[in-house]
Protein backbone atom coordinates (compact mmCIF):
# COMPACT_ATOMS: atom_id res chain seq x y z
CA UNK A 1 0.00 0.00 0.00
CA UNK A 2 1.55 3.45 -1.08
CA UNK A 3 1.64 6.36 1.92
CA UNK A 4 -1.13 8.08 -0.63
CA UNK A 5 -3.49 5.04 -0.14
CA UNK A 6 -2.88 4.73 3.70
CA UNK A 7 -4.32 8.49 4.03
CA UNK A 8 -7.79 7.03 3.26
CA UNK A 9 -10.03 7.29 6.05
CA UNK A 10 -10.95 3.74 7.01
CA UNK A 11 -14.39 3.22 7.39
CA UNK A 12 -14.50 -0.29 6.98
CA UNK A 13 -16.39 -1.74 3.73
CA UNK A 14 -19.90 -1.18 5.30
CA UNK A 15 -21.62 1.48 7.30
CA UNK A 16 -25.01 2.66 7.93
CA UNK A 17 -26.65 5.65 6.42
CA UNK A 18 -29.59 7.33 8.33
CA UNK A 19 -31.73 10.65 7.81
CA UNK A 20 -30.76 12.20 11.10
CA UNK A 21 -29.06 10.58 14.29
CA UNK A 22 -30.27 7.69 15.57
CA UNK A 23 -30.04 6.61 19.08
CA UNK A 24 -26.71 5.91 21.29
CA UNK A 25 -27.87 2.46 21.62
CA UNK A 26 -28.46 1.57 18.18
CA UNK A 27 -25.47 2.64 17.29
CA UNK A 28 -23.67 0.52 19.69
CA UNK A 29 -26.11 -2.29 17.80
CA UNK A 30 -24.66 -1.22 14.99
CA UNK A 31 -21.10 -1.67 16.20
CA UNK A 32 -22.24 -4.92 17.62
CA UNK A 33 -23.01 -6.33 14.42
CA UNK A 34 -20.03 -5.49 12.82
CA UNK A 35 -20.48 -1.84 10.56
CA UNK A 36 -17.83 -0.21 10.63
CA UNK A 37 -19.39 3.35 10.29
CA UNK A 38 -22.92 5.79 11.03
CA UNK A 39 -23.54 8.24 8.54
CA UNK A 40 -25.80 10.88 9.71
CA UNK A 41 -27.35 12.93 6.62
CA UNK A 42 -30.23 15.16 7.28
CA UNK A 43 -28.50 18.55 7.00
CA UNK A 44 -27.35 18.52 10.61
CA UNK A 45 -26.77 22.03 12.42
CA UNK A 46 -23.61 23.19 12.50
CA UNK A 47 -23.02 22.81 16.06
CA UNK A 48 -22.67 18.47 15.28
CA UNK A 49 -23.99 17.97 18.75
CA UNK A 50 -25.63 14.59 18.17
CA UNK A 51 -21.78 13.25 17.93
CA UNK A 52 -20.50 13.02 21.37
CA UNK A 53 -23.45 10.82 22.56
CA UNK A 54 -22.85 8.50 19.76
CA UNK A 55 -18.82 8.18 20.03
CA UNK A 56 -19.38 8.18 24.07
CA UNK A 57 -21.85 4.78 23.29
CA UNK A 58 -19.11 3.45 20.94
CA UNK A 59 -15.74 2.01 20.94
CA UNK A 60 -14.65 2.16 17.37
CA UNK A 61 -17.88 3.52 15.37
CA UNK A 62 -16.85 5.81 12.88
CA UNK A 63 -19.10 8.58 12.81
CA UNK A 64 -19.24 10.75 9.51
CA UNK A 65 -21.96 13.64 8.23
CA UNK A 66 -23.81 12.92 4.95
CA UNK A 67 -23.65 15.63 4.46
CA UNK A 68 -23.44 19.20 6.18
CA UNK A 69 -25.35 21.70 3.78
CA UNK A 70 -22.56 24.58 3.21
CA UNK A 71 -25.65 27.13 3.32
CA UNK A 72 -27.34 26.30 6.32
CA UNK A 73 -24.23 25.73 8.44
CA UNK A 74 -21.57 28.40 8.84
CA UNK A 75 -18.26 26.87 7.93
CA UNK A 76 -16.31 28.44 11.48
CA UNK A 77 -18.98 26.58 13.37
CA UNK A 78 -18.32 23.49 11.72
CA UNK A 79 -15.14 23.63 12.13
CA UNK A 80 -14.73 24.47 15.54
CA UNK A 81 -17.41 21.67 15.88
CA UNK A 82 -15.05 19.27 14.53
CA UNK A 83 -11.93 19.86 16.48
CA UNK A 84 -14.55 19.92 19.83
CA UNK A 85 -14.92 16.24 18.55
CA UNK A 86 -11.58 15.28 17.05
CA UNK A 87 -10.09 16.53 21.07
CA UNK A 88 -12.91 14.22 22.42
CA UNK A 89 -12.65 11.19 20.05
CA UNK A 90 -9.54 11.55 17.92
CA UNK A 91 -9.55 9.91 14.42
CA UNK A 92 -13.30 8.61 15.08
CA UNK A 93 -15.31 11.65 13.26
CA UNK A 94 -15.76 12.40 9.17
CA UNK A 95 -16.71 15.34 7.77
CA UNK A 96 -18.97 15.33 4.81
CA UNK A 97 -19.84 18.09 3.35
CA UNK A 98 -22.04 19.32 0.25
CA UNK A 99 -23.91 21.81 -1.77
CA UNK A 100 -27.59 20.44 -1.39
CA UNK A 101 -30.14 21.52 -3.79
CA UNK A 102 -30.89 24.55 -5.90
CA UNK A 103 -34.33 24.10 -5.53
CA UNK A 104 -34.46 23.99 -2.31
CA UNK A 105 -31.87 26.55 -1.30
CA UNK A 106 -32.83 30.63 -1.16
CA UNK A 107 -29.17 31.71 -1.09
CA UNK A 108 -28.17 29.03 -3.87
CA UNK A 109 -25.59 30.69 -5.69
CA UNK A 110 -22.54 29.40 -7.62
CA UNK A 111 -22.21 26.13 -5.79
CA UNK A 112 -19.15 25.03 -6.53
CA UNK A 113 -17.51 28.48 -6.13
CA UNK A 114 -19.52 28.55 -2.70
CA UNK A 115 -18.28 24.96 -1.80
CA UNK A 116 -14.49 25.93 -2.94
CA UNK A 117 -14.76 29.15 -0.23
CA UNK A 118 -16.54 26.74 2.36
CA UNK A 119 -12.98 24.51 1.61
CA UNK A 120 -11.20 27.43 2.22
CA UNK A 121 -12.37 28.22 5.21
CA UNK A 122 -12.18 24.73 6.78
CA UNK A 123 -8.28 24.60 5.50
CA UNK A 124 -7.77 28.06 7.43
CA UNK A 125 -8.85 26.21 10.61
CA UNK A 126 -7.01 23.29 9.75
CA UNK A 127 -9.54 20.73 9.19
CA UNK A 128 -7.81 17.78 8.24
CA UNK A 129 -8.01 16.99 4.59
CA UNK A 130 -7.95 13.53 5.40
CA UNK A 131 -10.99 13.48 7.71
CA UNK A 132 -13.09 15.44 5.08
CA UNK A 133 -15.50 14.01 2.46
CA UNK A 134 -17.45 15.73 -0.45
CA UNK A 135 -21.01 14.92 -1.72
CA UNK A 136 -20.24 14.42 -5.74
CA UNK A 137 -22.29 13.19 -8.93
CA UNK A 138 -20.96 15.15 -11.22
CA UNK A 139 -17.05 14.83 -12.60
CA UNK A 140 -16.09 18.29 -11.65
CA UNK A 141 -17.05 18.10 -8.10
CA UNK A 142 -15.77 14.54 -8.39
CA UNK A 143 -12.33 16.22 -9.36
CA UNK A 144 -12.37 18.84 -6.34
CA UNK A 145 -12.91 16.24 -3.70
CA UNK A 146 -9.85 14.46 -5.13
CA UNK A 147 -8.06 17.90 -4.93
CA UNK A 148 -9.48 18.81 -1.81
CA UNK A 149 -10.76 16.40 0.68
CA UNK A 150 -10.42 12.14 1.27
CA UNK A 151 -12.76 11.64 -0.85
CA UNK A 152 -16.31 11.50 -2.16
CA UNK A 153 -19.75 11.00 -0.81
CA UNK A 154 -21.85 10.02 -4.02
CA UNK A 155 -25.42 9.59 -2.88
CA UNK A 156 -28.97 8.11 -4.69
CA UNK A 157 -26.35 6.44 -7.33
CA UNK A 158 -25.58 3.38 -8.80
CA UNK A 159 -22.61 0.83 -8.98
CA UNK A 160 -21.94 1.95 -12.68
CA UNK A 161 -21.68 5.26 -11.40
CA UNK A 162 -19.28 4.28 -8.57
CA UNK A 163 -17.34 2.88 -11.73
CA UNK A 164 -17.07 6.21 -13.44
CA UNK A 165 -16.55 8.01 -10.29
CA UNK A 166 -13.07 5.48 -9.57
CA UNK A 167 -12.26 6.38 -12.97
CA UNK A 168 -12.48 10.32 -12.51
CA UNK A 169 -10.86 10.10 -9.22
CA UNK A 170 -7.83 7.91 -9.08
CA UNK A 171 -6.75 5.33 -7.25
CA UNK A 172 -5.62 6.61 -4.36
CA UNK A 173 -8.91 8.62 -3.11
CA UNK A 174 -11.40 7.35 -0.94
CA UNK A 175 -14.91 6.12 -2.22
CA UNK A 176 -18.13 6.05 -0.22
CA UNK A 177 -21.29 5.42 -2.09
CA UNK A 178 -24.74 5.60 -0.71
CA UNK A 179 -27.35 2.70 -1.49
CA UNK A 180 -30.61 2.10 -0.22
CA UNK A 181 -32.19 -1.18 0.62
CA UNK A 182 -35.59 -2.84 1.40
CA UNK A 183 -35.55 -6.19 2.89
CA UNK A 184 -38.42 -7.97 1.24
CA UNK A 185 -38.96 -10.22 -2.00
CA UNK A 186 -42.10 -8.39 -2.28
CA UNK A 187 -40.90 -6.35 -5.49
CA UNK A 188 -44.22 -4.21 -5.60
CA UNK A 189 -44.09 -3.73 -1.71
CA UNK A 190 -40.17 -2.71 -2.02
CA UNK A 191 -40.53 -0.33 -5.16
CA UNK A 192 -44.23 1.41 -3.53
CA UNK A 193 -41.43 2.02 -0.41
CA UNK A 194 -38.30 2.92 -2.41
CA UNK A 195 -40.45 5.61 -4.60
CA UNK A 196 -42.08 7.15 -1.96
CA UNK A 197 -38.10 8.23 -0.31
CA UNK A 198 -36.87 8.62 -4.76
CA UNK A 199 -39.80 10.53 -5.43
CA UNK A 200 -38.45 13.73 -3.71
CA UNK A 201 -35.20 14.08 -5.88
CA UNK A 202 -37.31 13.57 -8.47
CA UNK A 203 -37.91 17.03 -8.40
CA UNK A 204 -33.73 17.88 -7.77
CA UNK A 205 -32.22 19.00 -11.39
CA UNK A 206 -28.63 17.33 -9.81
CA UNK A 207 -30.09 14.11 -9.47
CA UNK A 208 -32.01 14.18 -12.54
CA UNK A 209 -28.60 14.90 -14.43
CA UNK A 210 -26.80 12.43 -12.91
CA UNK A 211 -29.14 9.73 -13.39
CA UNK A 212 -28.92 11.30 -17.57
CA UNK A 213 -25.41 10.69 -18.01
CA UNK A 214 -26.09 7.16 -16.34
CA UNK A 215 -28.41 6.67 -19.31
CA UNK A 216 -31.95 6.92 -17.49
CA UNK A 217 -34.33 8.37 -20.13
CA UNK A 218 -36.66 11.02 -19.56
CA UNK A 219 -39.47 8.28 -19.06
CA UNK A 220 -37.30 6.63 -16.66
CA UNK A 221 -36.72 10.07 -14.31
CA UNK A 222 -40.31 11.10 -14.85
CA UNK A 223 -42.77 10.73 -11.86
CA UNK A 224 -43.07 8.06 -10.23
CA UNK A 225 -39.41 6.81 -11.16
CA UNK A 226 -40.02 3.76 -13.67
CA UNK A 227 -38.94 0.31 -12.23
CA UNK A 228 -35.78 -0.10 -14.02
CA UNK A 229 -34.42 3.32 -12.17
CA UNK A 230 -36.41 2.03 -8.74
CA UNK A 231 -34.94 -1.18 -9.15
CA UNK A 232 -31.09 0.32 -9.87
CA UNK A 233 -30.55 3.04 -6.58
CA UNK A 234 -33.05 0.34 -4.32
CA UNK A 235 -32.01 -2.53 -3.55
CA UNK A 236 -34.50 -5.51 -2.49
CA UNK A 237 -35.07 -8.99 -2.19
CA UNK A 238 -33.54 -11.39 -0.19
CA UNK A 239 -30.96 -10.90 2.52
CA UNK A 240 -28.10 -12.56 -0.21
CA UNK A 241 -29.46 -10.55 -3.04
CA UNK A 242 -29.08 -7.19 -1.31
CA UNK A 243 -25.59 -8.25 -0.52
CA UNK A 244 -24.61 -9.01 -3.96
CA UNK A 245 -26.06 -5.40 -5.56
CA UNK A 246 -24.51 -3.79 -2.38
CA UNK A 247 -20.97 -6.04 -3.05
CA UNK A 248 -21.08 -4.28 -7.16
CA UNK A 249 -20.26 -1.09 -5.51
CA UNK A 250 -17.21 -2.52 -3.69
CA UNK A 251 -16.14 -4.30 -6.77
CA UNK A 252 -16.27 -1.34 -8.78
CA UNK A 253 -13.38 0.82 -6.71
CA UNK A 254 -15.99 1.69 -4.16
CA UNK A 255 -13.66 1.46 -0.56
CA UNK A 256 -16.74 1.83 1.48
CA UNK A 257 -20.42 1.67 0.90
CA UNK A 258 -23.18 3.25 3.33
CA UNK A 259 -25.98 1.31 3.43
CA UNK A 260 -30.07 2.81 4.05
CA UNK A 261 -32.27 1.01 5.23
CA UNK A 262 -35.82 2.09 4.16
CA UNK A 263 -39.45 0.76 5.26
CA UNK A 264 -39.83 2.95 8.52
CA UNK A 265 -36.86 2.83 11.84
CA UNK A 266 -39.08 -0.35 13.18
CA UNK A 267 -36.35 -1.60 10.12
CA UNK A 268 -33.04 -0.65 10.67
CA UNK A 269 -31.55 -3.11 13.29
CA UNK A 270 -33.39 -5.89 11.76
CA UNK A 271 -31.78 -5.48 8.06
CA UNK A 272 -28.87 -4.95 9.57
CA UNK A 273 -28.63 -7.58 11.32
CA UNK A 274 -29.84 -9.87 8.44
CA UNK A 275 -27.87 -8.03 5.96
CA UNK A 276 -24.49 -8.65 8.37
CA UNK A 277 -23.83 -12.31 7.19
CA UNK A 278 -24.25 -12.18 3.62
CA UNK A 279 -21.72 -9.01 3.93
CA UNK A 280 -19.23 -10.83 5.65
CA UNK A 281 -19.50 -8.88 9.06
CA UNK A 282 -19.16 -10.57 12.46
CA UNK A 283 -22.95 -11.10 14.19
Amino acid sequence: MTESLSLKPDLGRYGVWTFGAVQPEQAAEIEQLGYGALWVGGSPAADLSFAEPILERTESLQLATGIVNIWTADAAAVADSFHRIEAAHPGRFVLGIGVGHPEHTGEYRKPYEALVEYLDVLDAAKVPTSRLVIAALGDKVLKLSAQRSAGAHPYLTTPEHTAHARDVLGEAVFLAPEHKVVLTTDGAAARAIGRDTVDFYLNLSNYLNNWRRLGFTEDDITKPGSDKLIDAVVAHGTADAIAARLQQHLANGADHVAIQVLGGPDKLIPTLTELAGPLGLKS
